[in-house]
């Protein structure tokens, strides 16, 4: 990033926390689920940019 900092451990905190947040209640509301999910996949694309 511009100013040095490695955002990739926050990143990948964030990834597994939404993946997290969506399989604890997937049964619960999906509607929800389905949210934490999109947000893990923009924020594993970002990962996989990063990693280019």
């Amino acid at each position: 990033m511009a100013n040095g900092v490695d955002t990739r451990p926050l990143l990948e905190e964030q990834y597994h926390n939404f993946m997290e947040k969506a399989a604890n209640i997937k049964y619960t509301d999906s509607r929800l689920a389905e949210f934490f999910e999109r947000k893990a996949t923009k924020i594993d694309k970002i990962l996989k940019d990063l990693s280019q």
